[in-house]
């Protein structure tokens, strides 16, 4: 528990300052309130609007949030898998696998809402989008980076390809694909919130898209607060599940 504090307390210094010269900001030079909220007042804000509009807002991204998280995945393994099974496909796609990254969110996310309306369909394709590549990158490059001894050391004791990848190259590839799943998990609940904000009928992005107009800065530094909560609970599940599925690894956060 020591060794776990002293491992934490930078960050919790750094927190305390923010938050400190938050709170002079706007109680010694006078900042407006609909400008930057008093720390203070956002956490009254965000315990008065709680039962009447928060909590289900906050449900509505979570659930868009681990959905289009889990879509994510598993389009990322499958195609993972499939461009290191085939060289061919992986020369033929690969390229095509970057260049979806290569097209500006503030252009997917109307076009979505345009075409599938204020569903749930839009903030979970935008989610995957976002989220799948790193995942499927990450694995890909540990899938390739394996050492070739192992396979061959398989195959003379007449491995087959698919014992192969199931006992050496999947396991010794889970940590870098793991690297990639943190680093999605750190955005998803953003890439669900700004597909609400970009047409949505309900959700946090829709809580901050009508508190703009009102000039409530304070329902909107709630809402983001609850964003920074969902985005470090996602990536505290991920390193937790990351640390029994390949804790042998040594490189777990």
């Amino acid at each position: 528990m020591a060794a776990r504090l002293r491992r934490y307390a930078p960050a919790m210094v750094v927190l305390v300052a923010v938050i400190g010269a938050w709170q002079l900001a706007t109680s010694v030079f006078g900042v407006e309130e609909y400008i930057l909220p008093a720390p203070a007042e956002v956490v009254r804000t965000l315990v008065d609007r709680w039962d009447t509009t928060l909590a289900s807002a906050t449900w509505v991204t979570v659930t868009e949030m681990l959905l289009g998280f889990a879509i994510a995945v598993a389009a990322a393994v499958l195609i993972a898998c499939t461009l290191h099974f085939s060289p061919i496909a992986r020369t033929a796609f690969y390229p095509w696998l970057i260049g979806s990254q290569t097209v500006p969110v503030v252009v997917i996310a109307p076009l979505l809402a345009i075409i599938f309306g204020y569903s749930i369909t839009p903030k979970l394709i935008l989610v995957a989008l976002l989220c799948f590549f790193p995942i499927a990158v990450g694995l890909l490059d540990g899938l390739a980076s394996v050492d070739p001894q192992l396979p061959r050391l398989m195959r003379t004791l007449h491995g087959s390809r698919w014992a192969i990848f199931r006992r050496v190259e999947f396991p010794a590839a889970l940590p870098s694909m793991f690297t990639g799943l943190r680093v999605s998990a750190a955005y998803a609940a953003t890439a669900a919130v700004f597909g609400e904000y970009s047409g949505s009928s309900d959700g946090l992005g829709h809580v901050m898209r009508q508190a703009v107009p009102q000039l409530n800065s304070a329902l909107v530094f709630a809402a983001i607060l609850l964003l920074t909560a969902l985005s470090i609970a996602l990536f505290l599940l991920v390193s937790a599940i990351e640390r029994v599925v390949a804790g042998w690894s040594g490189t777990t956060s």
